[in-house]
């Protein structure tokens, strides 16, 4: 009687089992790999971005109040208007200009003051060709009408702070911060800069003395200090 011999398939199976896992394991890592179109980080929510610090031309202002008992500047006058010529001098190289008040209770003080304060802007290093008088209509009642000096000058700034373009609870369910969050802060910081240009570049720089880099590596040498000694 012939004896069958079942056939032994366990080197089958563990290449077919083999084959199963790489399968797999090529599966997960493909999948790795795929891209999520809602990805957090590409949520834009840097109030930087929002609120974006530039330089746009804008105007500098400063109004002077007359009363029609006035017949010159007072102190506080003269330091405003000084402080105005120096702001102009630092930032601007183009018109001042001097609006005076036509029909006003004080236009005949103001059209007296106007002298004092263009000679003031003057001695101050404004140029005389570069100053522009300009009458303007005011009211003949109500308070004094001031005489406005102002000119154009680049000057850092953001955009108007207080809008409210979507609904708050938009913010909150998305885990956002408001659209208005941080242009308080940026607006501040703007006004902060003194030369709009040091957002552009950086200023350049003097040369070193020589001298005194001479004397600080000496004195670093033979162990001395280096701090410059004050009398």
């Amino acid at each position: 009687m012939t004896k069958t011999h079942p056939m032994k398939t366990t080197g089958f199976s563990a290449s077919r089992s083999g084959l199963i896992c790489t399968m797999s394991l090529v599966a997960i890592l493909a999948q790795g790999c795929a891209r999520d179109p809602q990805t957090t980080g590409a949520i834009p929510d840097d109030y930087r971005t929002r609120h974006p610090i530039t330089l746009s031309e804008a105007q500098h202002s400063l109004d002077i109040p007359v009363s029609p008992a006035d017949h010159k500047l007072t102190t506080a006058m003269a330091d405003n208007v000084k402080g105005f010529a120096q702001s102009y001098t630092a930032t601007s190289t183009g018109v001042v200009q001097i609006q005076v008040p036509t029909g006003s209770p004080n236009s005949a003080t103001a059209s007296l003051l106007k002298r004092q304060i263009r000679s003031a802007l003057v001695s101050s290093g404004v140029p005389g060709n570069k100053i522009v008088e300009v009458p303007y209509g005011a009211s003949p009642y109500g308070d004094a009408a001031p005489i406005r000096l102002s000119y154009i000058a680049v000057t850092a700034m953001t955009g108007q702070c207080g809008q409210w373009p979507e609904d708050l609870s938009n913010n909150t369910y998305s885990n956002k911060n408001w659209y208005n969050f941080g242009c308080a802060s940026q607006n501040n910081l703007a006004a902060q800069v003194a030369n709009p240009m040091d957002l552009v570049g950086p200023r350049g720089m003097s040369p070193i003395d020589a001298e005194r880099r001479s004397t600080v590596i000496d004195n670093y040498r033979a162990g001395k200090t280096t701090v410059t000694s004050e009398n």
